[in-house]
This record gives C-alpha cells, structure tokens and sequence, in this order.
C-alpha cells in the first residue's frame, strides 16, 4: 500500500526491528547507547522512529546484533535509507510546532483514525476559516503569513480522506460543546456545521456527537486520537498509536497495553453518544439556532 512507501512508516518499522535485535541479544538500550557513543535518548528514538538511523551507526548496530544475513542488512538499510526521505510535510517546517511533524507523517501513513474531540472540530474536517480562527486565538504572536500557511497545512492533511486507493477510515466523536461553541463567529460557524454535514455523507467517515445530557464520561481528560495502520506484502502490520492531546505536551502511547486503554476508552465513548443519524440531525438543528 502507499502508506507504507512514507518515510514516517519505514522509520517506524526499522526501529521496531532494531529494538527486536537488540532485545534479542539481551543487550540494554544504555549499553548499545554507550558502544555507539549516542545518548541513551537518542538511540531510543531511533527504536521508536521518531529520528534517523544514520548508515554508520545502523551498520554497528548489525554488527553488535550479530546480523550477517545479507538480505537482512540490505533490506534494514534500505529502510533507513528511505525513512531519511523527507515527507510533505516537510516544506511547512517553518511553521509546524514542535515535534507536530511526527503526528503529521502517522496521520498521512495510517489506514484508519478514531478521534475524540472536546473542544474544536477535528482537524481533517476544518473548513478553510474556521482552522484560521483556530489558529489566531491559540498563536496570537503568529503572522498573518504564518497563520495563513498553517491553515494552508491543515487543509492538505485533509486529502488522507479523498486518497483514491486507499482513503483514511476516520471515526470522530465530537463533544456537543464543539458544536455550540461559535469559533469565528456565526458566519463562519455555520459554515463549519454546514461542512460536517457534508462530510456525513462520505463512506469512509462516522461522525458521532456525544451529548451535554450523558454527564461523565470516557473523555473527561480531553482530546485524543488512535492510529493504526496497513500491513505489508508480507502481511506484517506497523503497531497502532494513541495520541493524546494535553496543555503541557502531546503524549505518543505505543505500548500495546496503552494503546489498548485508549482504544477502551473509545468504545466507551461511540456506545454513550448518539448515532450517527441522530448526530447529523442535532448539527443541523444547532446551524439554524447560530
């Protein structure tokens, strides 16, 4: 699948590799760290495709595993090489947040995306004007420049959901505040609901709302999102992500027991809110009280 072909995806798969080897050979993370003169952080990155594995320290590191297997080395270098490979989203790193990259290239990458929003409409289902008024209120020392070509980015992340062979599967539950909440103004906001609507009517979306009356739920802890992604030839399947949203820093949960939990906390959510049919009728209603 083209998913795979991006180098957020090839990173992701080395370093699960490399971190299989060491594992492996009983070898700690701080020890190989140390023979290669890397810090322990760094090499953990690497494990975890969040940074590049450069030639000479992913040769050592086959040496250290004792990997001589050439087929091995060549296809582990193969995808070193290609995870140096620039995505995309590359040409918007003047303006993306720190370390917001990663969770750009999972979202290009992923087959599918549950999300559950608290505040905002999802990102991949922002119209134009409103992600501008988003993104004034939360960078308010951005330029307009700035502004403008963060809202240019957030629009093309929303062609994962048009792609031609394979379009994301997206499932968003949005609390009803996200709803009631006039980002922009009215004109803006009934636009926004206008566009939800729409979006209703894609084969590879289910939108649901989870209303103010169920009172305490799942998601009091705010926003968050799980990815998961395609297999390959060979039938092997990157490991989902759970990706939380929070006012100190955004959380990677790659464990499978985290990402579990999460995924958990979704059903929970999609069980409690009301259906998708029932969703689409309260966004139109709520677009003629703006």
């Amino acid at each position: 699948m083209p998913a795979l072909a991006g180098p957020t995806a090839r990173r992701r798969r080395l370093g699960i590799e490399l971190r299989r080897l060491r594992e492996a050979c009983g070898l700690k993370l701080e020890e190989v760290a140390g023979q290669l003169d890397l810090a322990g952080s760094t090499l953990s990155r690497i494990e975890t495709g969040k940074a590049l594995c450069k030639t000479p320290y992913l040769t050592a590191m086959l040496d250290m595993y004792g990997v001589t297997d050439t087929q091995q080395r060549q296809l582990l270098k193969d995808m070193a090489r290609e995870g140096q490979r620039k995505g995309w989203w590359a040409g918007y790193d003047d303006v993306l947040p720190t370390g917001f990259g990663i969770y750009v290239g999972l979202e290009a990458e992923a087959a599918s995306l549950r999300a559950y929003e608290a505040q905002l409409v999802h990102g991949l289902l922002q119209t134009r004007d409103y992600a501008r008024a988003v993104l004034r209120a939360r960078q308010r020392k951005a330029t307009a420049e700035q502004i403008g070509r963060l809202a240019e980015l957030r629009m093309k992340r929303q062609e994962v959901l048009t792609r031609p062979d394979d379009p994301l599967e997206l499932w968003v539950i949005l609390d009803e505040a996200v709803l009631r909440r006039p980002i922009g103004g009215p004109k803006v906001m009934r636009a926004q609901l206008g566009r939800l609507i729409e979006a209703t009517e894609m084969a590879n979306l289910t939108l649901q709302v989870l209303p103010f009356s169920h009172g305490a739920h799942a998601g009091l802890a705010g926003p968050f999102y799980i990815l998961e992604f395609p297999g390959d030839a060979r039938g092997a399947t990157d490991p989902g992500v759970a990706y939380v949203e929070c006012a100190a820093g955004n959380i990677y949960l790659e464990k499978d027991h985290d990402v579990r939990r999460w995924a958990q906390a979704f059903d929970q959510l999609r069980a409690e809110a009301m259906s998708p049919g029932e969703s689409r009728e309260l966004i139109a209603t709520i677009s003629t009280e703006i």
